[in-house]
């Protein structure tokens, strides 16, 4: 695995980054957190907690208590590059995080984002 400067940037730099592109686009922080959430498995606590340990973006994945199952329907590009043909296990994580949070900035329907629907 090829290390990038991403895995070590602090998930509490990154996760308003999140919550500003939702709110820009009227969407909520709750929803963010929902997003997050489902594909973490991460509760609303574990989540505050990782935030205020200053977690990277590296440990918040590889110590996530349950990735979805259903992650893998996660398709489509985010910065050019399609997140479904990603390699690397731990960036694939990342870029379904960024692809979900481009969803919700564009309006899709929390089923729809969350594969229930």
């Amino acid at each position: 695995m090829s290390y990038h400067r991403v895995y070590a940037m602090k998930f509490a730099k990154i996760y308003p980054l999140y919550v500003n592109k939702a709110e820009k686009k009227g969407r909520t922080e709750d929803e963010v957190r929902e997003i997050i959430s489902w594909l973490t498995g991460y509760d609303t606590n574990g989540l505050q907690a990782e935030i205020d340990a200053e977690t990277t973006m590296e440990d918040l994945i590889k110590n996530a208590p349950c990735l979805n199952p259903s992650r893998d329907l996660i398709k489509g590009v985010v910065c050019g590059v399609r997140v479904e043909n990603v390699e690397e296990p731990l960036m694939r994580e990342l870029r379904y995080m960024d692809k979900l949070i481009d969803e919700l900035a564009r309006g899709k329907a929390m089923a729809k984002i969350l594969r229930t629907a």
